[in-house]
């Protein structure tokens, strides 16, 4: 038997002596449950809503026992972990995108705290929660300080797997770096493009969302954000770097501010260049998505700009755009305020546009 497997020796317990465990120690005590509450009668009403009557009403009615004392029922959940002392919790944005709702944030050891939604990010699904701890000394987590991740490194996701099992904790490696999917925070929404993700197979579940991915050494290198369904160990975390950017602005100006361009476009391949017969194999096509929607938005920097409908937007500051650096991966290292030097392609002449990013609602 190994020495690092536990036994019991003429009487004496070994315990087994893992640095995996001692990572799940320190960072246990910094990861939250996050419960959604919203009152029955506002459930009731998004039932009443989603099912109006003659039109397959299921005339469903919430268990007596799935209403709490103060008439508050559970609609979803998910994780998020500490990062300051004084009550600051980072968690995915999909996690609290219910109206109407109340959050609850629940310690490892059950302590439960109102949480309040300082921020969320209007490109990232990242939201900065706030609760009051009083009494009660929080434990943050530590922050990887952007050393290089590397392909084989290995990982620790936890969180509130299936929103049933808390304090769970699971190893894996990562399996990818730089990763783009498209997601939905429900079967409702649209999708999302998400870009720069963080592969692993570490097992993460529903419920785990908002939880912290560390090293081996208890760093947070993520947040984890997002599975593929039908594949095996596929999942998925946003790089740290992108909240630690949103907690700066939220120091800086009370909000997180993110640039807005104003544009809707297709990053055009050689396939899409082929199918639509564009003169190029590369750059941004700016176009609808539907005809309800203008391709580009009104008082925005690029109608200011005078961008056009059909426009290829080919570099940004003389950097080409392509599927492996498009326009919202330029957006992600841009500012309010940036000025920006657009090359667009309009029929067959290149044409140089300046504008100035501002601050996306």
């Amino acid at each position: 038997m190994s020495e690092n497997r536990q036994k019991i020796s003429n009487g004496v317990v070994k315990k087994e002596i893992s640095p995996v465990i001692e990572t799940i120690k320190k960072v246990m005590p910094t990861t939250v449950t996050i419960v959604v509450l919203k009152k029955l009668e506002e459930v009731e009403h998004d039932i009443n809503r989603n099912y109006p009557e003659g039109f397959g009403h299921p005339n469903f009615n919430i268990p007596p026992e799935k209403v709490d004392a103060s008439g508050m029922v559970q609609v979803g959940g998910g994780s998020g972990f500490i990062i300051d002392a004084s009550g600051i919790i980072l968690t995915n944005k999909h996690v609290v995108n219910e109206p109407f709702a109340e959050y609850i944030a629940i310690t490892e050891d059950g302590a439960k705290f109102k949480a309040e939604i300082l921020a969320r990010d209007p490109m990232d699904d990242i939201a900065i929660l706030k609760i009051n701890p009083e009494e009660k000394k929080l434990v943050p987590a530590t922050l990887d300080d952007e050393t290089k991740l590397e392909l084989g490194q290995t990982v620790l996701a936890f969180g509130n797997a299936m929103g049933i099992f808390r304090s769970t904790v699971s190893k894996g490696i990562i399996s990818g770096l730089s990763r783009s999917i498209e997601a939905k925070a429900d079967p409702e929404a649209p999708a999302q493009e998400m870009r720069g993700l963080i592969q692993t197979d570490a097992a993460i579940n529903p419920g785990n969302s908002g939880g912290p991915l560390t090293d081996i050494f208890g760093r947070v290198i993520g947040i984890t954000t997002a599975i593929i369904g039908s594949a095996q160990n596929i999942s998925f975390a946003i790089p740290i770097q992108a909240a630690k950017r949103d907690m700066e602005d939220i120091k800086k100006y009370g909000k997180i501010k993110r640039p807005l361009l104003g544009v809707r476009y297709l990053t055009i391949t050689p396939d899409i260049k082929a199918k639509l017969n564009l003169p190029v194999e590369y750059g941004a096509l700016v176009i609808r998505e539907n005809p309800l929607e203008p391709a580009i938005a009104i008082n925005s920097p690029a109608d200011t700009a005078g961008l056009r409908e059909k426009d290829i937007i080919l570099k940004w500051n003389h950097g080409r755009i392509t599927g492996e650096k498009n326009i919202q991966d330029y957006l992600e290292n841009a500012t309010v305020g940036e000025v920006v030097s657009l090359t667009i392609l309009r029929g067959k002449r290149e044409i140089e546009k300046r504008l100035t990013l501002t601050e996306r609602r």
